[in-house]
């Protein structure tokens, strides 16, 4: 009996301690910082091994000192294990398996401007494979390991690199620094564009010959700037051949256009495959050699048409649509090893499932990964197995694989278990309301750390950009939500309309109508979710967003400051938005996507544009004197570096109050 209390006893004590060990575990975590977030480690371009057994990618590491991320290549098994780092530079970026899997080939800048090295696995340092003045982008390496294809960016004239070299040597000396623009498009985003293009480049994979351009004297971009990336670039399986991405329209900067070119890899004639007035993609040639499926959209001078999947097929050269009556955007298409099979993901209603459809007209898409969010998917030579992140509103992306049929998925790395471990975060949970005309919308919403149902919090509806975007279970640096409700703050997000990942009908009508429906969205939403949740209160209540969101803040402060002052809404909040749609086009943003937005096109003139709609814009500003918005509304908009200042002496005024 002694005995029989004395181990009682012990088992109690065991019980007591192990419970105030979690009491202290959960005790010890906190709402996530800023600084929490800006420590997390990028997990990114995951490719899996020929064989099925590794998949190699980039890792990249906060160094808060050198204010830049140390980029590395790193190491997995798919059956588990502890990842292996492989480079140590922290300037390497894109690695891509040899056929043989015994090799990857990466970029690094290392030396200063990006090139391709080799590294092999076998052992030894990585060798630098090329050596051009303009640098290397985008690596591809050939099914029978023979060739690298890679992107460069030179002056279209120049027939070789000392050409280039000296060119940029000529402007280095000048000492006129002013950038000279003589047509459209003179700037993208964070660069200019002053005379270069990525032109398409093939080298041997032995380093046996020199770089050769196959894209000689290109007025273009391969892959379009901006619009494309590696997946817009691909080998033939015999190796004889890339597809290619490009735009050649003359008015590149109101293009939506994008077309398919084949090219020999040994050089020669490019032909153009595609040519209807849409965008064309991310070509991927079956296993087989007769396909190239690829996806499009359909609808000329609109970028957020439907991505539909289509399949060319190299013999007849005829094109197909394979996905018309699924009404998602198709998106990393990839084939099966047998060519009967097309693998691609798609926004759904807050997710990116993977998706497998048969490679014929009319084949309805089956998930093969639900109710989560992937991307970057690649398949093992076999396509038994597949690798490929996977992302939530509380993870950051890490490195998963299955078997091809969605079966068998595992997590293979946890770059930042130790960092979540300390946080308290809650996940979002989503609703359905009644929008505009009674259409269905979907709002997420955040619960603030700590939450306690009996108290009341103040409420944050954040307003995403686009405007044809979605909020999405899925981790982000730019606009984390859980970073907004970490003090405190139950955070909203509602997918009104314009969103993707609901059918092109619900996208399209945000065209032309920026405060219409979308607005009364929102409000139907802020509205069903004070009823729904009664620990929002809703007297504080703030509103944030930039671009678009910028312009819906604005909007739905005007619009409420119209109204009566016993208007519950009337403290909604503002970010910095678009101001007007006339100075966005001749800012760094192409033409092409303001100009959709208003449904009409300007007249291009030989000196100036002539506008003929988006005034509405004026009428917002005139409204915002009538809002009763102090200084503090505007905090959040400082983390939005491409707004205009203000445009008018009403705009200056209300800021500064």
């Amino acid at each position: 009996m002694k005995r029989i209390f004395l181990r009682y006893g012990l088992v109690c004590a065991v019980v007591l301690v192990f419970g105030f060990e979690i009491a202290a575990q959960e005790t010890a975590k906190h709402p996530i910082t800023f600084d929490d977030m800006i420590k997390m480690r990028r997990v990114a371009e995951p490719q899996i091994s020929p064989d099925g057994k590794w998949v190699a990618y980039t890792l990249a590491t906060p160094d808060m000192d050198a204010n830049r991320s140390a980029s590395n290549i790193w190491m997995v098994s798919t059956a588990g294990g502890s990842p292996q780092q492989l480079t140590q530079s922290g300037h390497d970026s894109s690695p891509v398996w040899s056929p043989n899997g015994k090799t990857i080939a990466f970029l690094s800048s290392r030396s200063g401007d990006s090139q391709v090295y080799l590294l092999s696995l076998e052992g030894g340092e990585a060798q630098k494979l090329t050596k051009l003045s303009t640098g290397a982008d985008i690596v591809k390496w050939s099914p029978d390991g023979k060739t690298i294809a890679f992107t460069s960016s030179v002056y279209p004239d120049c027939k070789d690199d000392d050409c280039n070299s000296k060119r940029d040597a000529e402007k280095e000396k000048n000492k006129v620094k002013a950038h000279v623009a003589e047509h459209l498009l003179y700037r993208h985003w964070t660069h200019w564009n002053e005379g270069k293009r990525a032109h398409l480049f093939v080298v041997s994979a032995d380093s046996s010959a020199a770089p050769r351009d196959l894209t000689p004297g290109g007025d273009y971009d391969v892959p379009p700037d901006e619009r494309g990336g590696p997946s817009d670039i691909n080998f033939s399986p015999d190796s004889k051949e890339l597809c290619f991405t490009a735009v050649t329209d003359k008015m590149e900067a109101i293009s939506t256009n994008g077309d398919l070119f084949t090219v020999p890899v040994a050089g020669g004639e490019i032909k153009r495959i595609t040519a209807q007035p849409g965008f064309d993609g991310e070509p991927v040639y079956s296993p087989d050699g007769r396909y190239i499926a690829y996806h499009a959209q359909l609808t000329p001078e609109y970028e957020s048409d439907r991505w539909r999947v289509m399949l060319y097929d190299r013999q007849s050269a005829k094109n197909e649509n394979l996905s018309e009556g699924f009404n998602r955007s198709a998106d990393e298409l990839a084939w099966s090893a047998d060519s009967k099979t097309i693998y691609f993901t798609a926004e759904n209603e807050t997710l990116k499932p993977v998706y497998a459809m048969a490679a014929r007209p009319g084949s309805e898409p089956k998930k093969i990964l639900a109710d989560t969010y992937n991307a970057a998917v690649s398949f093992s030579h076999d396509g038994k197995t597949m690798a490929f992140e996977r992302t939530s509103s509380t993870m950051p992306a890490e490195l998963l694989a299955a078997s091809s049929d969605g079966s068998g998925v595992r997590q293979l790395t946890h770059h930042n278990d130790s960092i979540l471990a300390a946080l308290e975060m809650n996940p979002p949970e989503t609703f359905w309301f009644d929008g505009a005309e009674g259409t269905k919308v979907q709002a997420m919403l955040i619960r603030p750390p700590k939450f306690d149902a009996a108290k009341k919090y103040p409420m944050l509806v954040l307003l995403h950009g686009g405007p044809q975007t979605m909020w999405s279970d899925a981790w982000g640096y730019r606009w984390n939500a859980e970073v907004f409700s970490a003090p405190g703050y139950v955070t909203l997000m509602i997918n009104r309309r314009g969103s993707t990942g609901y059918g092109q009908k619900f996208t399209d009508e945000i065209t032309n109508d920026w405060g219409g429906k979308a607005y009364v969205d929102v409000m139907d939403g802020v509205d069903f979710a004070l009823k729904k949740y009664a620990f929002i209160d809703g007297t504080k209540m703030a509103a944030a967003g930039g671009s678009y969101g910028g312009y819906m803040a604005d909007w739905v402060a005007t619009q409420r400051a119209l109204q009566s002052d016993h208007q519950p809404r009337r403290r909604l909040r503002q970010g910095r938005n678009v101001r007007d749609r006339r100075t966005l086009v001749r800012r760094t943003r192409p033409a092409r996507h303001a100009m959709v937005q208003s449904g009409k096109l300007p007249q291009m003139g030989a000196r100036h544009l002539r506008w003929r709609t988006w005034e509405i814009q004026d009428a917002n500003a005139r409204h915002l004197r009538r809002a009763r918005l102090p200084r503090a509304l505007y905090a959040i908009a400082r983390i939005l570096q491409r707004a205009p200042a203000p445009r008018s002496a009403i705009e200056a005024r209300c800021l500064s109050r």
